[in-house]
């Protein structure tokens, strides 16, 4: 084909690129002529991928390739400017590319947002790849440096041969541009500075963990929720997280090579309370935080579900903080909010795994919940929400509380969602009425950390559960809750006692 010049684009050391025209169809495509060979741009030709722009034509000639490919029209995401879901998107779509990449043995090497195209029909086109090798097994270091400062990890300068966890650093690195002030939530947070450890060998280990972790974290909390408590001791944060169960079938989430975890021992029904009780597994979450997923099943008859064959009624997960310890020997899991008709219920619980050194455990099945208050009368709902903001030596603790505790019993527990000015969903904790009043009535403690001052003020809600499901049903949780639903709003510097701000 020929091709008419129409701009420059770049110029290096290593070649240019243009906007050129093919002169017989007027269709825009990029000319790149670059020094040396580059078999990566041979490879593409013969393997196109949706996220990637089709290569056209590869030549080498006199130590010059000459590449054409398709002209993408779009832009850059910038960093944080589109909306949460569509930023989740882009990241989800990214992985998946470099998944495709990575079984091919091709190393990006220069992952960042400006080799990134949203193109018009809304799915991303992933770029250059001028720094991109093939992955060879016998080097102990790259024989050319090349990447971008800030997104290129160690190994990418020299100290060991880059592979595929080299671009799971630059992809941390992106997410965290992407998502500019988003990228402080912590569930963002810890998938980001996971992707960024130094040490490869504590990374993420392929694009498709990355992508497991998103979907989880950009899950909301299911209709009812999850509630966490502690055997003993503990602060918890409960997430719900919603079915990626058919990908887990279809092997696409599947740690084949990583250590099973052991399974959690013993899980059963804490008597008449609707609390799921199993024993704790150290080894499972990452960053000190154990982690577990567990699904619900009811049956018309106390015949037991096959946690493999069977199909479950809801799946849910948690992790949580303190469970680290030998202290806590077990874990407990209140799902009274998920008791909705009258009949039998079992639960299967796994230990989820970190995805680098362990794989999730199999699942384990409990014994029969029977039960009997489908018609029961709810709990009260929770009144006079309200902040209060303890000063202390380390800067100001925050605690949500209401003002009718004895509305509930002692095993009742109390589930706070925070909210940010825009309506995300920020934070939850969870602790029982017994827990609330040993701790001097204050509240339950909210993590200050996921309030930074920059996307306050502030709001959270709550849903009691009942620790008496056959005699009480725990209170309803709206799918949009009413203005009357939230607490006054909170700028998270204040330090007064209670703060009533008004709203944004």
């Amino acid at each position: 084909m020929s091709y008419e010049e129409i701009r420059l684009l770049k110029q290096s050391k290593r070649g240019t690129v243009y906007l050129v025209s093919e002169k017989d169809t007027g269709r825009l495509c990029i000319r790149k002529q670059l020094q040396g060979r580059y078999p990566v741009y041979e490879l593409l030709q013969s393997c196109p991928y949706p996220f990637l722009p089709q290569i056209y034509e590869v030549t080498s000639e006199g130590g010059v390739t000459t590449v054409v490919e398709e002209y993408i029209e779009g832009c850059s995401p910038g960093g944080g400017t589109l909306p949460e879901k569509q930023l989740l998107k882009i990241a989800k779509e990214l992985c998946s590319v470099l998944t495709f990449l990575h079984e091919k043995g091709i190393i990006h090497r220069d992952i960042k947002p400006s080799n990134i195209i949203l193109a018009k029909d809304g799915h991303i086109r992933l770029i250059d790849f001028d720094a991109a090798r093939m992955l060879k097994e016998d080097l102990k270091q790259d024989t050319e440096l090349l990447g971008t400062r800030g997104y290129a990890p160690p190994e990418q300068y020299g100290f060991a041969q880059t592979d595929g966890r080299t671009d799971i650093y630059a992809l941390g690195v992106t997410l965290k541009q992407l998502l500019g002030n988003q990228a402080g939530k912590w569930k963002y947070r810890r998938i980001i500075r996971k992707c960024t450890q130094i040490d490869p060998d504590r990374r993420y280990s392929s694009p498709n963990q990355v992508k497991r972790a998103l979907m989880l974290a950009g899950c909301r909390a299911l209709p009812w929720g999850g509630i966490v408590l502690a055997a003993a001791l503990g602060i918890f944060l409960c997430f719900g997280i919603r079915a990626y169960f058919q990908q887990e079938r279809n092997g696409e989430y599947a740690d084949a090579d990583l250590i099973p975890l052991p399974a959690p021992e013993n899980p059963h029904w804490d008597g008449e309370t609707g609390i799921g009780v199993w024993g704790n597994v150290p080894e499972s979450g990452v960053d000190g935080e154990v982690a577990y997923g567990y699904r619900l099943y009811r049956r018309d008859t106390e015949t037991p579900p096959d946690p493999v064959r069977d199909e479950w009624d809801l799946e849910n997960g948690m992790w949580g903080n303190g469970g680290r310890g030998g202290d806590f020997p077990i874990y407990q899991v209140n799902m009274s909010g998920y008791l909705q008709s009258d009949g039998y219920y079992y639960f299967a619980v796994c230990a989820r795994g970190d995805g680098v050194h362990y794989a999730d455990s199999p699942y384990v099945m409990s014994d029969a919940f029977e039960y009997t208050g489908e018609t029961a009368p709810y709990l009260p709902a929770p009144t006079g929400l309200s902040w209060n903001v303890l000063e202390g030596g380390d800067g100001p603790s925050y605690y949500a509380t209401i003002d009718n505790y004895d509305d509930y019993a002692y095993g009742d527990s109390f589930n706070v969602f925070v909210y940010d000015k825009s309506g995300n969903y920020v934070t939850n904790n969870i602790w029982t009425k017994e827990e609330i009043l040993s701790r001097g009535q204050w509240g339950i403690w909210i993590d200050g950390k996921c309030m930074p001052k920059d996307n306050g003020p502030f709001r959270f809600t709550v849903q009691v559960y009942t620790s008496r499901p056959n005699e009480y049903r725990s209170t309803p949780i709206k799918e949009k809750p009413e203005e009357e639903d939230y607490s006054p709003w909170l700028w998270p510097e204040d330090s007064s006692d209670e703060y009533k701000g008004e709203k944004p």
